[in-house]
């Protein structure tokens, strides 16, 4: 798909299908967060893949907003990995990078996705028993959309000059 048409047709689904995406497809997504830039090229971003009947529940114990998608990846940052500056690491905008990069492939693929941040990011990583130094940062359902589009905000814009400023 051309590049202009995947940012445009790439939306929020809240509602999927129980139809497992390919593994053909997930690899490509992985792939696109791999590739994704990074501070200091660090490459701190850990993926973790949940797709059994077990790790979706346990999704489900700890947010309302996986829509019944088959496949969830925990986007999260190595903090012995990130990039430490002066001001502070890039941890939430190396991991924020790498999950645009995904769902922007995902879309490519005809994969249907959502961003999420409203879950217990602690008891995720007690459920899911992820080492200390790793942060989970988002979730990220995948699937295929249950005859549901977009929501109507979806193309509502601003005009470019009410986010545009030149300096």
């Amino acid at each position: 798909m051309e590049f202009d048409k995947v940012i445009r047709e790439r939306c929020a689904i809240r509602r999927f299908t129980n139809e497992q995406v390919e593994k053909e497809k997930l690899d490509k997504i992985l792939e696109a967060g791999n590739l994704a830039p990074t501070a200091k090229n660090n490459q701190p971003q850990r993926i973790y893949v949940v797709q059994s009947e077990e790790g979706l529940n346990k999704i489900d114990e700890i947010s309302k907003c996986r829509y019944h998608a088959p496949t969830v990846l925990i986007i999260c940052i190595n903090l012995d990995e990130v990039y430490q500056g002066e001001h502070g690491n890039t941890a939430d905008i190396d991991a924020s990078i790498v999950a645009t990069h995904m769902m922007l492939e995902a879309t490519n693929q005809g994969v249907d996705n959502i961003w999420i941040d409203l879950f217990d990011h602690i008891k995720i990583k007690e459920v899911f028993n992820l080492p200390d130094n790793i942060k989970p940062v988002a979730l990220m359902p995948l699937g295929y959309r249950d005859n549901i589009g977009p929501s109507p905000l979806h193309n509502k814009r601003k005009d470019l000059e009410e986010i545009v400023i030149y300096i």
